[in-house]
């Protein structure tokens, strides 16, 4: 029994320093400074532990250099990126001013359309009414006076006078005198007045 375990004593040390060789091999541990004492008796076992690099005073300056230049760059790669994002921005606001004053060019030529709309409107209406009161006023003149008027306008202001005087009639319901003007004037220029007020749509 005593040979038996000393035997097996002996197997277990042998694994052991086996395993830990192995491990120190495959650096997973550093079995040499352990295994040192051995080293002497058993050549193949490892004696010598595994050396550390030593880090020098000029080696930590280069790594702080190193450092120093990777945070730099890292600095100059986001300047580039901003400098991209304002040439953006630039050229987004010149864009937007464009439309702006595009828009503003558009919104003059409205007002100026809206200022012409009302003057032509206001001019209808100043119009409109000049020929109410000229049609009344010749209505109520002798008939021969209102055609020697009426012949001395321009044939369109005279065609303007009579349709008016004519709506005037049919709104309040009375004779219209239009038919008696023209049996006043001369054939020709009855004739012609009625020919051109066949043939143009009412201006007012």
């Amino acid at each position: 029994m005593l040979g038996r375990t000393i035997l097996l004593l002996l197997l277990i040390l042998v694994l052991s320093v086996g395993g830990l060789v192995w491990f120190d091999f495959l650096n997973v541990i550093d079995a040499k400074s352990v295994l040192a004492p051995l080293h002497k008796i058993l050549p193949f076992v490892p004696g010598e532990p595994r050396s550390q690099p030593v880090i020098g005073e000029d080696d930590l300056i280069n790594l702080d250099a190193e450092r120093l230049a990777i945070r730099l760059e890292m600095i100059e790669l986001r300047n580039m990126e901003l400098d991209t994002q304002k040439r953006d921005f630039d050229a987004q606001y010149a864009e937007l001013m464009q439309m702006v004053e595009e828009l503003e060019v558009q919104r003059k030529a409205l007002e100026d359309k809206e200022i012409s709309l009302r003057a032509q409107t206001e001019d209808a209406e100043n119009k409109d009414s000049n020929v109410d009161q000229l049609a009344r006023y010749l209505t109520g003149m002798p008939p021969q006076n209102a055609v020697n008027i009426l012949v001395g306008l321009d044939d369109q202001n005279a065609i303007d006078i009579i349709r008016k005087t004519e709506e005037i009639a049919r709104t309040e319901g009375t004779t219209s005198i239009v038919a008696f003007w023209f049996s006043l004037m001369e054939p020709a220029k009855a004739a012609e007045l009625q020919r051109k007020m066949a043939g143009r749509p009412p201006s007012l």
